[in-house]
């Protein structure tokens, strides 16, 4: 990992601008390595912000956006996913300089803390630093009544039925999208649990690589299930009893597949499920949330449950999270009052007092 030491150069003003660029590099790389990154990412999110300032010989605050945009036209110009990652590398970093920096650059050097990325070129997600607030639970109960109603008037009904039941699971087994994606027919184990589990293959922790884990149905995610492996499975253009068989299958067969009339086909990628999650939201989706993708629907799974009751613990176990730290990421807009806990818990206080005086009698 690009390494760099905190220190200050007493020289002149340029110099010390550039040192205080330096120690928010190293904090920002220390924050990534304290959220669990590998070493080698954090190397891929600092190298970027370094190219540019170093071409530019200054800071990165006074990075300006046609001077990005140069840069990555010319000298950085590299293959179009490359360009695109590297700018949503340096956009993350300034995400932290707002967060953590903006009031202390604007005091030290009189410049205000703006991305060069700007709205025209800036990523549709900007890293993990902002609060992801999910949709309440009756507007997700009236999401879902509404496409669900919505579903008999669909040019395909089949791939809408398909679409439907991939975000409800989603949204009540708060698996990913590319979990969710890669399920098959087979993984379903109707015997497991009180009503059933499907197993996925998860993220790995630190680096270690995917690892398969059990996601939980529920008892309408079962009921949901079993009607769509009963009346829409079937409706697709393969074997849905081949061993091999995708749980949801894409509607179109590469040439090859058709050609030689093979019976499994492709699943939905999760690019797919992600255009199909946001067209229904902006149709059915009531209240102030805007739009839904997949991971807000991971979060609204973490929040509604634990709304309901889930310990800790359990919302980790569902969530398949290996660290409880990133569980309490998932639940930080849940609707909490601390000194409503607090008074019950007095009471509850009381109430045992009570009982140990009376038992002592």
């Amino acid at each position: 990992m690009f390494t760099l030491q905190r220190r200050r150069s007493a020289a002149t003003a340029p110099d010390e601008e550039r040192a205080f660029y330096l120690e928010t590099l190293a904090e920002y790389q220390w924050a990534r390595d304290a959220a669990g990154l590998m070493p080698g990412t954090i190397d891929q999110l600092v190298k970027p912000v370094l190219e540019a300032c170093d071409h530019y010989k200054t800071v990165p605050w006074r990075l300006e956006p046609r001077q990005l945009d140069r840069y990555f036209a010319g000298p950085g110009k590299r293959a179009r996913s490359t360009v695109r990652s590297k700018i949503t590398a340096i956009d993350g970093y300034f995400a932290f300089l707002e967060q953590r920096y903006a009031g202390e650059i604007s005091r030290l050097f009189g410049a205000a803390v703006e991305s060069p990325v700007d709205p025209f070129n800036r990523p549709r997600h900007r890293g993990d630093f902002g609060l992801r607030v999910p949709p309440s639970q009756a507007a997700m109960s009236q999401f879902f009544a509404r496409w669900r109603e919505a579903l008999p008037e669909a040019r395909k009904e089949a791939v809408a039925c398909r679409d439907y039941v991939m975000a409800k699971i989603a949204y009540l087994s708060g698996v990913r999208a590319a979990e969710l994606c890669g399920v098959r027919v087979t993984d379903v184990h109707w015997e497991s649990g009180q009503w059933g589990r499907f197993l996925v293959e998860g993220k790995g922790a630190r680096g270690s690589g995917p690892r398969q884990r059990e996601a939980f149905l529920f008892e309408q995610g079962r009921d949901l299930l079993w009607w769509y492996i009963e009346d829409v499975r079937g409706l697709f253009r393969d074997d849905p009893e081949h061993p091999l068989a995708v749980l949801f299958p894409s509607e179109r067969l590469p040439g090859s597949v058709a050609a030689l009339n093979m019976p499994i086909a492709p699943a939905v990628v999760p690019a797919t499920f992600r255009r199909t999650v946001k067209t229904a939201s902006r149709l059915y989706l009531p209240g102030p949330v805007p739009e839904l993708y997949p991971h807000l629907l991971r979060h609204a799974c973490a929040t509604h449950n634990y709304e309901r009751g889930m310990t800790l613990w359990e919302v980790q176990k569902l969530l398949g999270h290996t660290w409880t730290t990133t569980t309490v990421q998932y639940l930080a807009s849940v609707q909490a009052d601390p000194e409503l806990a607090c008074r019950e818990a007095a009471g509850r206080a009381a109430a045992r007092l009570v009982r140990d005086a009376g038992s002592l009698r």
